[in-house]
């Protein structure tokens, strides 16, 4: 349906999870590339599942055609939507796909205007074949994308999905399409609420009760190197952040800044290293969300757009708290993880539904959580540094200059980071008694993002992407 700028006409409903079903931190945290979970990450999901759709037919189609609607169609190009549909017919997957080979990959698909599908060779012209409809929203959900293919027989198969956020895609009308598993955990839960009733009632830390739940999909052994594997990425986008120059891709000019930020840290007398401790994480949070926004590799933690703020608390633990340890790590990220899980299955993580406020807002609520836990929180100071983290992010818009994960996504990754150790610190201040809860907090964010205006949730059509011209 056609949305005018001045209205806000946009459906309502949308692709809802199934509170019931079971997410896994395999689910929240996805190891992937930049610049955009739901609209790099997603999307290419979305057409590798649908080239493999088109081969399971066992006969090769003559012609494909893709078509982006709503949040996708409007800042597609400056997430680089184009390119992951491209990535994904191909055969690649965020977790596969090597980040310097990927123009090359683009480019000879341009240039033949063929695509080496897993069904077989198909002739597909991005110019043509790649459609944005710009304007036009689909019933249940801001991010959707068809996809039509015709067999040789003259035989169509079309698809739609829905990029949902952090990655996660839902094919729409197919059961097996919805994101969560139908499985039993030892201790589920759907709400904060029940997260803590699931801890007095066991004994367990959050972190806990989520190890527990997790081997209804692996071994603890298994977890403990998915959650390292984790957190080894996570540092190395913060690594590789730190070391790159350069003007990020996509005609805005903006200087990468955290290798000179960087030097200039390192620097200063070791004395003075603690004092200048937040400025050190906001480093942190910068490199990533560099890397980010350069197609680099980075983790979805739980999106793209605010994947700096769980690293960059991490390494504030790792870096300025005495006796951190591997250990401490996998804790915080299985306490964020719970809190993570709350927002998926109550609210949503996707910043065309809630705005920014989905994005760094559930970062900041996630990392809060995950320091509180690692500094000797108990469940309740836990649950309440949580909703101090999102409490403050409410009402936050996403407003992307020039469709662009950069300005202000990148500093304000910076921002969720400083946030999220604020509120960590001021939860373990008190005994973990509240008048807000987090659920009341999660219900908050949701009802502000369904009562916030359409131009404010990655359209490019408000806010800063307006008021502030182009260079």
């Amino acid at each position: 349906m056609p949305i005018d700028p001045g209205t806000d006409t946009r459906p309502r409903t949308r692709s809802r999870i199934d509170s019931s079903l079971a997410i896994s931190i395999a689910d929240l945290f996805t190891i992937g590339i930049g610049p955009s979970s739901s609209h790099t990450v997603g999307p290419m999901r979305a057409a590798h599942a649908f080239a493999h759709v088109v081969a399971r037919t066992g006969r090769t189609p003559t012609h494909i055609r893709v078509e982006l609607f709503g949040s996708l169609a409007l800042t597609g190009h400056g997430h680089a939507t184009d390119r992951a549909i491209l990535l994904g017919l191909a055969g690649e997957t965020p977790e596969a796909v090597d980040p310097a080979l990927i123009a090359g990959i683009v480019a000879e698909i341009s240039a033949t205007r063929r695509i080496d599908t897993p069904a077989g060779p198909v002739a597909f012209d991005p110019e043509v074949d790649l459609l944005f409809r710009k304007g036009e929203f689909l019933e249940g959900h801001s991010n959707a994308i068809r996809f039509t293919a015709r067999l040789a027989d003259g035989e169509p198969i079309a698809q739609e999905y829905h990029s949902i956020g952090g990655g996660a895609i839902v094919a729409v009308g197919a059961r097996a399409g919805r994101l969560g598993h139908n499985i039993v955990q030892p201790h589920p839960f759907s709400s904060g609420a029940e997260m803590l009733k699931v801890g007095e009632e066991t004994g367990l830390s959050i972190a806990a009760i989520v190890a527990r739940n997790e081997t209804a999909w692996r071994s603890a052994a298994e977890s403990d190197a998915l959650l390292d594997r984790i957190a080894e990425v996570m540092n190395a986008s913060i690594e590789r952040g730190m070391r790159e120059e350069g003007l990020l891709p996509g005609g805005l000019k903006v200087r990468r800044r955290a290798k000179v930020i960087h030097a200039r840290l390192r620097a200063q007398p070791p004395e003075q290293q603690f004092a200048r401790v937040f400025e050190w994480v906001s480093l942190f949070a910068l490199a990533v969300n560099e890397e980010n926004a350069a197609g680099g590799r980075v983790v979805t933690a739980p999106t793209n757009g605010a994947a700096g703020v769980v690293p960059a608390v991490i390494r504030y633990y790792r870096d300025f708290i005495p006796g951190a340890d591997a250990q401490g790590v996998r804790t915080f990220l299985l306490t964020a993880s719970a809190i993570g899980f709350l927002y998926k299955k109550r609210a949503s993580i996707s910043a065309a539904e809630m705005g920014c406020q989905g994005e760094v807002g559930v970062a900041c609520s996630m990392a809060a959580a995950g320091l509180a836990a690692v500094l000797g929180g108990t469940n309740a100071q836990i649950e309440n540094a949580a909703e101090i983290g999102m409490e403050h992010n409410l009402g936050l818009t996403c407003d992307p200059i020039g469709g662009l994960v950069q300005i202000p996504c990148i500093e304000r990754n910076t921002m969720g980071a400083v946030k999220a150790i604020n509120a960590a610190y001021l939860a373990l201040q008190g005994d973990g008694r509240h008048l807000v809860s987090l659920d009341a907090v999660i219900e908050t964010m949701r009802q502000t993002g369904e009562d916030m205006h359409s131009r404010y949730k990655e359209t490019s059509l408000g806010g800063l992407a307006v008021n502030v011209v182009e260079c």
